[in-house]
């Protein structure tokens, strides 16, 4: 079922568009307000809830596209198209509206009425790859060749550029892309953009109408306000090949070239790619590119693992204080700084730890405290959470700076009456400032404590830039240490060491001390940020 009709006259109204409301003090010269709207709108007949909207107009300049009451306004210009997808299930009216902007900043509505018969169709196995269990993160496959690539539309192949691993600017690379849906099949996706997108050259105009751009340039600009950075998405099968089409609501999968509608090209557990087709705007010449993306899960490939039930986690989503439940604090100096010559005194203040917008934030900071120059915090689970084996795994974002010394840890349960090192230490993830972007994960026990213990390291880029995932798989016979879920260090487990026994679970911000090292003197704080620590076994 699918009607259309006119639902509100013609209104004249004086509406700013976007960001290009006009100065007060600026002179127009003549106001020429658009007239003769027409708004054509073409429902698919295959119940997949896609609209597509013609606005036409004299005197337009552009127009802008409100499907949605909740939805950000799509922004046109003249002889293109808007399209959206209605997500909801079911046989309803939708009201569109469409605003066309003439000099001045006069305008001219119009609203339609159309009537919809959706029903909301997705492959199980699709959506499984996609979300998971219910939410799954990607991110670009940037250490891969061809992982970003533009052709002939006519072609399957990125001819005229494919880009080199990580050779991208890296405002793309930090996007991160969630697909999620819910008990009711909604469908949803969140793109965090961490504030500017990469955008196709011949796309700026579109936001930014006086920005001057350069030929074949592609820029970095901050558009969360222009799109909807939490949006619905939504994949259809044809009914002939069943071939997959991937659809975006008024936003961008990462780089923008305008494309809201994708070919997925393969889908599994640990791959997506896509190909879409953009419209270059016709004042840049016109004509068809093809784009094509790959990203992966956000930790890189999933290896496969024997842990899979997850039996405890903080996922620090309750803003203020540490849970209590979970966590006990470390105060003070201890002996010999910790046992490390370590410079910091440890706080239980919101000023040094805080959970915030879904992070277990831990700022260290220069300043006078109890007799110690600089202050931190420190936490443990001991008493409230202790485990033996199973897949250990923090996301986090490290702190920078010369001397600072972020970690994540475990110490035998019964270090009350086995003293350390006979208690056994597994540090699961270390880092100090004076290496920048090298990780540490070492095993400490007796005959191999302090400065002897058994160390690996690797080197990630941007691990004060950018969030990863450090983790172990610890059995009977194997402790392996990973970053991004790849393997850099295995340690051979035996009776003869103690770690086939519970642990308890540890994170501290350190600074100085025998491993920290010197602490710069431009140094005031750094903020250590964990998003999620789990145990599965």
């Amino acid at each position: 079922m699918k009607k259309i009709k006119i639902l509100i006259s013609i209104v004249i109204a004086s509406i700013s568009m976007l960001n290009c409301a006009p100065d007060d003090n600026a002179s127009f010269g003549e106001i020429l307000t658009p007239s003769n709207l027409q708004v054509t709108a073409l429902v698919a007949d295959d119940q997949s809830g896609l609209v597509t909207i013609t606005p036409t107009a004299d005197n337009a300049l552009s127009f802008q596209v409100v499907f949605t009451p909740q939805s950000t306004p799509v922004l046109v210009l003249p002889g293109e198209q808007a399209t959206f997808r209605f997500t909801r299930a079911g046989q309803f009216t939708a009201i569109i509206t469409v605003v066309a902007f003439g000099t001045g900043g006069s305008a001219t509505s119009k609203s339609i009425e159309v009537e919809l018969d959706v029903k909301v169709q997705i492959d199980p196995q699709v959506l499984q790859f996609l979300a998971g269990d219910g939410s799954k993160k990607w991110v670009w496959d940037q250490t891969v060749a061809g992982h970003f690539g533009v052709g002939d539309v006519n072609t399957d192949f990125p001819g005229f550029f494919s880009a080199a691993p990580n050779s991208l600017n890296p405002c793309l690379y930090d996007d991160v892309l969630t697909f999620s849906f819910d008990a009711q099949q909604n469908l949803t996706y969140q793109i965090d953009t961490k504030g500017l997108t990469f955008m196709n050259w011949t796309e700026v105009t579109k936001f930014f109408p006086d920005a001057p751009v350069q030929q074949f340039v592609d820029e970095c600009r901050p558009i969360d306000e222009f799109i909807r950075t939490n949006t619905a998405f939504s994949v259809i099968a044809d009914a002939v090949s069943n071939a997959q089409t991937l659809t975006i609501d008024n936003s961008v999968l990462s780089y923008d070239a305008g494309i809201t509608v994708f070919q997925i090209l393969e889908l599994t557990a640990n791959k997506l790619s896509v190909r879409g087709v953009q419209n270059v705007r016709s004042q840049f010449g016109g004509g068809q590119l093809a784009w094509y993306f790959t990203f992966v899960p956000e930790g890189g490939v999933q290896p496969p693992s024997q842990f899979n039930n997850l039996i405890w986690s903080d996922e620090f989503d309750v803003d203020g204080a540490i849970n209590s439940q979970n966590w006990n604090f470390d105060t003070g100096t201890g002996v010999n700084g910790w046992g490390n010559n370590e410079l910091q005194y440890y706080t239980d203040r919101p000023e040094n730890i805080v959970v915030q917008g879904g992070l277990l934030k831990i700022t260290a900071k220069r300043e006078n405290f109890s007799g110690s120059n600089f202050t931190s915090s420190r936490i443990n689970s001991k008493g409230k959470f202790d485990f033996k084996y199973g897949r250990i795994e923090m996301r986090a974002k490290l702190p920078t700076g010369g001397g600072t010394w972020p970690a994540f840890w475990a110490l035998g349960a019964d270090i009350d009456t086995n003293p350390w090192p006979g208690s056994g230490e597994i540090d699961f993830m270390e880092h100090v400032g004076n290496q920048q972007d090298k990780i540490f994960s070492t095993l400490h026990f007796p005959g191999n404590s302090g400065g002897d213990g058994i160390s690996q390291s690797t080197v990630i880029a941007g691990a004060s830039n950018d969030f990863h995932v450090y983790s172990a798989e610890w059995t009977e016979t194997q402790i392996k240490f990973f970053v991004d879920n790849q393997l850099y260090h295995t340690f051979t487990n035996s009776p003869s060491v103690p770690f086939n026994k519970n642990f308890f679970l540890l994170i501290n911000f350190a600074m100085g001390g025998n491993f920290g090292g010197a602490v710069d003197g431009a140094f005031t704080q750094s903020t250590y940020e964990i998003d999620y620590v789990k145990v599965y076994q």
